[in-house]
């Protein structure tokens, strides 16, 4: 099948590598410009870039493509298929009416759950307990085309958003290749959008911890707002990111001791213990953590490296 792939993250690269294993003929790959990054602002390349130029693929990169300029590159050459993997951008209609056969898009959630930027984040963050891949037909609207196939898997206890997203984004690679072999035989089926819940974009201040909410509340904030913006609070007048922690399993007497506590104060820190009050009379043990400009520790040395001590006050 003659093929135009566009994607950008590491989590694109499996389905391309699946494209090209495959034999599929990749005619062209787009992906978003490099951008600087890091101190020193240097240009860095997308992770499909690479990929791509290792096997000598064709890399477009236009940093706008509503224009005109942008639709004769894509409509360059006759094709099958526009595969769409964590692209970037949004496909204008033009776009979608050039493959002869339509667009797929391979998306990180069971549609019509989790439509939008960040399914994998918003799905732990909510307590779901278990995810998957969808492939489906894109159509002008927000991940609301018709279903091709779908792939679901659970949700580790302890599962973070880049573990999961790593899964899923093998897992999402075997999928399009299932969805391209049988596309003949195929009846896509309309989503039903009663059911659709939203995954919007990531905010910075998505990831301040409310230490109001339950223990368990935050500790999904802890995993799913990995690798950003990250479950952050305050230290000192520094940024606080909390790397790992888990609900503490409280005793009645504990939970008496922790109703008489403000969220965000420190009820024990000592050794290996961190234990932090949150909303309704539960607590968090945090279990790494990185003060701003410094490196991640345990909560052992992040005590003894700031003498924290209890009845202290994050946030």
């Amino acid at each position: 099948m003659r093929l135009v792939f566009m994607g950008t993250p590491e989590s694109a690269v499996p389905t391309l590598r699946r494209c090209v294993e495959d034999g599929h003929e990749v005619l062209a790959v787009w992906t978003q410009p490099d951008r600087p990054a890091g101190r020193g602002n240097r240009l860095k390349t997308p992770p499909v870039k690479e990929f791509a130029l290792s096997r000598g693929l064709n890399v477009l990169q236009p940093a706008k493509i509503k224009t005109e300029e942008a639709l004769s590159l894509f409509t360059a050459r006759e094709f099958d298929v526009a595969v769409v993997v964590a692209y970037g951008r949004i496909l204008p209609p033009s776009f979608l009416r050039a493959p002869r056969r339509g667009s797929i898009n391979v998306h990180f959630s069971l549609l019509p759950k989790y439509r939008g930027a960040a399914p994998v984040n918003w799905a732990i963050v909510r307590g779901e307990r278990v995810s998957g891949v969808t492939t489906m037909l894109i159509d002008e609207g927000l991940d609301t085309g018709p279903v091709l196939l779908q792939r679901p898997t659970p949700i580790g206890e302890d599962e973070t958003a880049p573990q999961l997203l790593e899964r899923l984004s093998r897992a999402g690679a075997g999928l399009l290749g299932e969805t391209l072999a049988r596309l003949d035989t195929i009846e896509p089926r309309p989503q039903r959008d009663e059911e659709a819940t939203l995954a919007p974009m990531l905010r910075r201040e998505d990831g301040l911890i409310d230490w109001s909410l339950e223990a368990s509340d935050i500790e999904r904030r802890v995993r799913g707002f990995q690798p950003w913006p990250n479950a952050h609070t305050l230290h000192g007048g520094r940024r606080l990111v909390v790397w790992r922690a888990a609900p503490a399993r409280t005793e009645a007497g504990d939970e008496n001791s922790s109703r008489s506590k403000q969220p965000g104060e420190v009820i024990e820190a000592r050794g290996d213990n961190l234990a932090v009050a949150c909303g309704d009379a539960t607590v968090l043990r945090i279990q790494e953590l990185q003060l701003e400009g410094k490196q991640r520790v345990s909560a052992r040395d992040f005590i003894n490296g700031t003498r924290l001590r209890a009845g202290e006050r994050f946030g």
